[in-house]
């Protein structure tokens, strides 16, 4: 089975469904780490991908399908997609490589937003986020490195980050609507809340 995390930024998307991983059976799919895996290991759909963006362009959605297509031929169980579709293009492109079970749709503010991705700490070595409204800490737990702050994580960013999203994303929600397959959660919750939610969810459509 196949489920799409829809949200802002900094709505939770990659925490969560990194956490369900173990307990879902299902891949974590996200377009950014991928893109960057691809490059980094010089495949051609890598190097194509790193042209754009070295010259400061968008990855054309023709390229990102095909190494979704590519991942998912790699994958059993199913995935969960996190940064993707990220517009009713791709979300019809999606439609025909493969189906759509659940859309978990996580609402939350600009506001919220603006204080968790503030306040985001990632690790240079493995890559882990952190939030300094939990982990106060310099050092990454899980290996050691080093923490920081993404230079474009700065509340004017966030926020037109936060409107991109409302322009090219949001509509995404009415287009799987239609299909009736969004679930609403409230991002603002409690973690472990969210997590047996969307778990339960996830049974339901299995």
């Amino acid at each position: 089975m196949n489920v799409i995390f829809l949200g802002p930024p900094g709505a939770g998307k990659g925490t969560l469904a990194s956490r369900l991983v173990a307990s879902t059976g299902l891949d974590h799919l996200s377009t950014g780490d991928m893109l960057r895996e691809e490059i980094k290991n010089n495949t051609e759909l890598g190097k194509e991908a790193k042209q754009y963006i070295d010259e400061g362009k968008l990855v054309p959605d023709t390229l990102i399908i095909d190494m979704v297509k590519q991942r998912l031929s790699h994958t059993k169980a199913g995935v969960m997609f996190d940064g993707f579709p990220r517009t009713v293009a791709q979300a019809k492109a999606l439609d025909g490589i493969t189906t759509i079970d659940a859309v978990i749709n996580l609402s939350t503010t600009v506001n919220v937003v603006i204080d968790r991705i503030g306040g985001r700490r990632l690790c240079k070595q493995c890559g882990a986020v952190y939030n300094v409204s939990w982990y106060s800490k310099s050092l990454c737990e899980k290996c050691g490195g080093e923490l920081y702050t993404r230079a474009d994580d700065t509340e004017e960013t966030i926020k037109k980050r936060f409107d991109v999203y409302l322009a090219e994303t949001a509509p995404l929600i009415d287009y799987y609507r239609d299909k009736q397959l969004v679930h609403d959660i409230d991002a603002n919750g409690d973690i472990q809340e969210k997590i047996d939610a969307i778990s339960a969810i996830i049974e339901s459509v299995k």
